[in-house]
């Protein structure tokens, strides 16, 4: 702060730019970084696992998301603190990366930012405590590869893949239906999958949602599914054996791109342009079906005259579709996407057996539904549920277990769930801490420890004591030498998860480790935070 005067002798003051900042720096800063991220770990913590609690997030535009998906409460939840916005970010590449394990991926990152605060406390510096956990993130993953399990599958075996999608799908809210709509991913994953090549391109799985009906009603449709109506009323509603035109060119006249004016002063001038008008339409219709199409699906709007004309020539249309729409159904179909009337040619069309127009309840809504497609590789699932909010959290269920299921077809290695694998990840770490004499023996213990947290929780969330289940699984992994023993959620008074069912991949667990670790390691390195 400055105390100067003005050519008229008038005081003021100058305040420089530092003094309207405030800083923290030190370990304080360091406590600081961890608390403000363990309150947003222990808001999505009761949301793990298939006990876990939904959360209701009601957003400034008063839209109500109802969800129990990690990636979606973080993103829904308008997070302010710069640090809390680090586990935004950790839960969203689990999702872009893996596509499932959003909540246990923060719950874990929560786990190891609580172990650090007792390291902080004890005087260890922060740099090797990071330097120890990441020492202890590789012995847990070599140690996940130790345990893991093969799943061999084909396309004549898929039990395997529906076990894992079981898994999915049970902490979801379609949990009551898992089973169809674990068959219906995996079914929708083969379609669009190259087994040879291991790969699988899921943007040719469309999820489409209506509501009405109730969520047993949900079918997987081998084709697409459009939220259009043909552009006419008195159009055919059905179309068999469709030779489909994908156009996007409008059926308009064209605009000039400079200003004109036309001046009419008569009648026979009105009649002259008139019927010229007339004629680009007509000649628009007549080429559409010189080629042989029996079925118009336009990208643009249509002009009145041109949608009579249309109806006339009993040549159904759909117009307005997206472009994503348009490139699914080109693909599906087999067509070409024809961006002029004068490249439209027999070749260029696309086949399926049957288009028709679904109408639902009492509503004027309808829907196009394109089956029987030349080319299978493009499909829908076609979601319904009693209201928006169900049909939206369905379609996250199902997009994580095709995603899962996607993830184990690139790998088939899994490791089994109920906090099983967590459990040994910890005995190992614990058991390779004892046998160091660094400082850094304390974060791997510490590490050890918050592998914990995920067993802990999912017993917490099922109704069960969970310090003193924690202490028999793993006094019971000690002793049987077995790394498949999890917490029992659903009360089937079976531990071994592999005679459960539940399982999990094995690059989706170790992803979540290495992320969650990574981001505790640069939260851990902050030492001075600088807001103005």
């Amino acid at each position: 702060m400055s105390y100067v005067v003005d050519e008229y002798g008038r005081p003021f003051i100058i305040l420089k730019e530092q003094d309207r900042k405030t800083r923290v720096s030190g370990v304080e800063a360091q406590k600081a970084n961890i608390y403000a991220a363990l309150k947003v770990c222990n808001t999505i913590k009761t949301s793990l696992g298939p006990r876990g609690l939904d959360k209701l997030l009601v957003s400034p535009d008063q839209d109500v998301t109802v969800t129990n998906d990690g990636a979606t409460i973080l993103r829904e939840m308008q997070v302010s603190h710069q640090i809390a916005k680090l586990l935004v970010d950790l839960s969203k590449s689990q999702d872009d990366e893996i596509g499932d394990g959003t909540t246990g991926v923060v719950v874990l990152a929560g786990g190891l930012l609580q172990q650090a605060l007792s390291l902080l406390d004890k005087g260890i510096h922060p740099t090797r405590i990071a330097q120890g956990y990441e020492e202890a993130c590789e012995i847990a993953c070599k140690e996940l590869e130790n345990i893991a399990d093969t799943l061999e599958f084909s396309k004549d075996n898929i039990e395997p893949l529906m076990k894992t999608a079981y898994t999915t799908l049970s902490s979801k809210i379609v949990n009551e239906h898992k089973t169809k709509y674990a068959k219906m991913c995996v079914d929708a994953v083969l379609s669009v999958a190259d087994l040879e090549r291991k790969d699988v391109n899921l943007e040719l799985i469309k999820l489409q949602g209506k509501t009405g009906g109730s969520l047993g009603d949900t079918t997987l449709v081998q084709g697409i599914v459009i939220d259009k109506d043909m552009s006419h009323s008195q159009m055919s509603k059905k179309v068999e054996n469709a030779k489909i035109a994908v156009l996007t060119c409008p059926f308009e006249p064209p605009k000039l791109k400079n200003k004109t004016e036309v001046i009419i002063k008569d009648v026979e001038s009105y009649n002259k342009l008139y019927d010229m008008e007339q004629k680009y339409f007509v000649d628009m219709v007549q080429k559409v079906k010189d080629v042989g199409a029996n079925l118009v699906i336009c990208q643009w709007g249509l002009d009145h005259e041109a949608n009579h004309l249309l109806a006339k020539e009993n040549l159904p249309t759909v117009r307005w579709v997206g472009g994503v729409e348009i490139e699914l159904i080109a693909i599906a179909t087999g067509a070409s996407i024809v961006p002029r009337f004068s490249e439209l040619t027999a070749e260029k069309l696309g086949e399926a057996k049957l288009v028709q127009e679904k109408p639902f309840g009492t509503t004027k809504e309808r829907m196009i539904f394109i089956e029987g497609c030349k080319n299978s590789k493009a499909v829908t699932l076609f979601v319904r549920g009693g209201n928006q909010m169900i049909v939206d959290e369905a379609k996250r269920s199902i997009w994580d277990a095709l995603c899962v299921v996607r993830n184990l077809i690139r790998d088939n290695r899994i490791v089994y769930g109920g906090g099983s694998a967590e459990i040994a990840c910890s005995l190992k770490v614990a058991e390779v801490a004892d046998k160091i004499s660094t400082i850094e023996q304390y974060a791997l213990r510490a590490f050890s420890d918050a592998l914990d947290i995920t067993p802990v929780s999912l017993a917490e969330n099922s109704g069960l004591a969970p310090i003193k289940y924690l202490a028999k699984l793993k006094a019971r992994q000690l002793s049987e030498k077995n790394p498949f023993l999890g917490v029992d959620c659903v009360g089937t008074t079976v531990n071994n998860m592999k005679e459960q069912g539940v399982f999990e991949t094995l690059i989706g667990k170790q992803q979540q480790f290495r992320l969650a670790t990574q981001v505790v390691k640069m939260i851990l390195k902050i030492d001075d935070v600088i807001e103005g």
